[in-house]
């Protein structure tokens, strides 16, 4: 098995759209209306946003979380919890040997929290 797809909820598709494409640097891959839904790809995973859809917490990988999340404050999202380490890993069964797991949590346009992740050596 594989993850396909995850469905997040957005109540103004438009709005959930221009916060997705410009978090995800990309357009979306399709739109249906009716019924509503639009689709994104993140790292060939479909991330669906619909009205009809429950709220989703997912995280996604960045390059460097400090710029991510500063690059997301100026544009006005709410951060809701700064970059920190959560653990490191010791061996590459979570990530690669070496490295901390960084993560931060930002609000989206429809209120939903997203985590953001980094993998950094440690330092």
């Amino acid at each position: 098995m594989e993850l396909v797809q995850i469905a997040q909820h957005a109540d103004d598709l438009g709005r959930a759209t221009a916060f997705y494409r410009d978090l995800l640097g990309s357009e979306p891959l399709a739109r249906f209306d009716p019924p509503g839904l639009v689709f994104f790809d993140v790292g060939g995973v479909r991330l669906l946003l619909d009205q009809g859809a429950p709220s989703a917490l997912h995280y996604l990988r960045v390059d460097d979380i400090d710029a991510t999340v500063e690059r997301l404050r100026a544009a006005g999202v709410e951060v809701r919890g700064e970059p920190h380490v959560i653990f490191g890993h010791d061996d590459d069964t979570l990530g690669p040997a070496g490295t901390d797991e960084w993560m931060a949590f930002v609000v989206d346009s429809e209120g939903n929290l997203v985590g953001l992740v980094e993998q950094r050596p440690r330092g």
